[in-house]
């Protein structure tokens, strides 16, 4: 129950980071292209060696908490963005024993979809009037590349916590 805790707590640290010290190592030109989704690969990690439903619930709960923070004109775009994507992606790639190469084609995938779900969403409330391969180019691509080079830093400590705590749950459930 412990390593739960971890997570989370892990998840709030990534999103304060995220949102204040990744930004001053971006070059002022990029800071409006690049947004950072450090708490979303930590989340896709818990969907896969986890189990989806809490890649679900954390995707929900900390999308809610990006809406709340910076997306106070129109709440639930990234709520729903989060939790749906992670939760498909462990949908997919469920497996506890997932590859390196398999957990970085999950990024690309999961940070991918992210994007779209979320461009969609400002298409359909005409929010942008941006084509979807202006944004592909000139935004999702840079957020899948920086999300990539995360997802490798942290892969090997962060598997190995997940898993870890996976397994304590599963010998509770069968005692």
């Amino acid at each position: 129950m412990a390593r739960r805790y971890i997570i989370t707590l892990l998840l709030f640290i990534l999103f304060i980071i995220e949102n204040t010290i990744v930004v001053l190592f971006l070059p002022e030109a990029w800071q409006t292209r690049i947004v950072p989704h450090l708490v979303f690969v930590v989340i896709l990690f818990a969907s896969i060696y986890d189990h989806r439903h809490v890649g679900l619930i954390l995707g929900i709960c900390f999308g809610l908490l990006q809406d709340v923070v910076f997306y106070g004109a129109m709440m639930g775009q990234y709520s729903f963005a989060m939790g749906l994507s992670a939760y498909l992606i462990g949908l997919v790639f469920r497996s506890r024993r997932s590859s390196m190469s398999v957990m970085m084609i999950a990024v690309i995938v999961g940070s991918l979809l992210l994007d779209s779900i979320l461009f969609g969403i400002y298409t359909l409330f005409k929010l942008t009037h941006e084509t979807y391969a202006f944004n592909l180019l000139d935004h999702i691509v840079p957020n899948m590349i920086v999300q990539v080079i995360f997802a490798l830093i942290i892969y090997v400590p962060l598997r190995r916590q997940i898993e870890k705590m996976a397994t304590k749950r599963t010998k509770e459930e069968t005692v």
